[in-house]
């Protein structure tokens, strides 16, 4: 059995000003790529209203 099975593994991340509709963009790649085995994740940091994308592998 493979360590990193059902584990989420970092492999990208960027930050941009933040917008609400970042929200729906990561729904959609989530929905899409599912299959691939990518999952998206977002945070906001409201000290510097920024939000960040992260891209992980599973």
């Amino acid at each position: 059995m493979d360590d990193q099975q059902g584990k989420l593994v970092l492999i990208a991340h960027k930050s941009f000003k933040a917008d609400p509709e970042l929200v729906y963009i990561v729904d959609f790649l989530n929905k899409t790529l599912k299959d691939k085995h990518i999952m998206f994740g977002l945070t906001k940091d409201r000290d510097k209203e920024e939000m960040t994308i992260n891209i992980y592998e599973f």
